[in-house]
């Protein structure tokens, strides 16, 4: 197994050739891509001399400079290129690729939103040394948008809810997330996001980890909670439908890549390794 590509971040694009650096065009949640036997490649900076120029210094993965730049939604691509969603890169890419083509997707949304200020309309400027935009006029800074998220896994002995949200594109079960409120410690968000959801109540609810979503914007910060009480009670806006699991008999559930997975696999290793060994 080949070893994994490691990725240092930057701002201030180094004074190099651009010529093999990588380039994650962006439109949308859309990246340029080509294709060659069925594998996706990005494409490198002399591909589009014109957005490379203006492209935005992410860093270095394993030794190779990455750049992003927004293109108009009108754009053609070259010859040989095409856009393609960002989601369909997972696995077809490595890990360490795709979280940056994640952080490409939020820092070209950020440099098309900000171009201007919001409070008096002038052009704003890059700062150089960190990512930010500056307005000159009344300098007031301009960051990329990180909206915190929680996401959580219920637990009730060896059983998990998951529940199906209604604007999920494909009909699966996943664990139960909500955005944070301002005024709001992440605890606290847990508790009212489940019991707003699926009405339920909870315990124990102890930090699992974290993980960046560019395709929300977001930062999913992962607990794991103990079911304590309350009848399961779907919103009948945001969740569909709502049930234990055992795990053995669980539904479709979200793809590897994401932190409700990692949520979903631990528990389930959790409950096999409490089984008796034959």
């Amino acid at each position: 197994m080949s070893p994994l590509k490691r990725f240092q971040p930057g701002y201030d694009p180094p004074a190099r050739s651009r010529d093999t650096a990588l380039l994650f065009a962006v439109r949308g949640m859309d990246l340029l891509v080509s294709e060659h036997d069925g594998r996706l490649d990005l494409p490198r900076c002399p591909a589009l001399p014109d957005a490379a120029a203006s492209a935005h210094f992410l860093g270095v993965l394993d030794g190779t400079d990455c750049y992003a730049a927004p293109v108009p939604g009108d754009f053609t691509p070259p010859e040989g290129l095409k856009f393609v969603p960002a989601r369909s890169l997972y696995k077809q890419v490595d890990e360490a690729t795709f979280a940056v083509a994640g952080r490409a997707l939020s820092i070209a949304e950020w440099d098309l939103n900000h171009r201007f200020c919001g409070k008096c309309g002038t052009a704003t400027q890059l700062v150089p040394g960190e990512r930010a935009r500056r307005c000159p006029v009344d300098h007031t800074p301009f960051y990329p948008r990180i909206s915190p998220a929680v996401i959580v896994l219920i637990t009730r002995g060896d059983e998990m809810l998951l529940a199906r949200n209604a604007s999920f594109p494909e009909p699966f079960f996943s664990t139960v997330a909500g955005f944070v409120d301002p005024g709001e410690s992440l605890e606290e968000t847990v508790l009212r996001e489940v019991k707003e959801e699926v009405g339920v109540d909870l315990k124990h609810v102890t930090y699992f980890g974290s993980q960046p979503w560019p395709f929300g914007r977001s930062l999913m910060v992962g607990f794991m909670a103990e079911y304590a009480g309350g009848d399961v009670t779907v919103d009948g806006k945001e969740i569909a439908e709502a049930r234990w699991f055992g795990v053995d008999e669980l539904p479709r559930i979200p793809p590897r890549l994401s932190i409700a997975r990692h949520l979903i696999d631990t528990f389930i290793d959790q409950v096999k390794a409490r089984r008796p060994q034959p």
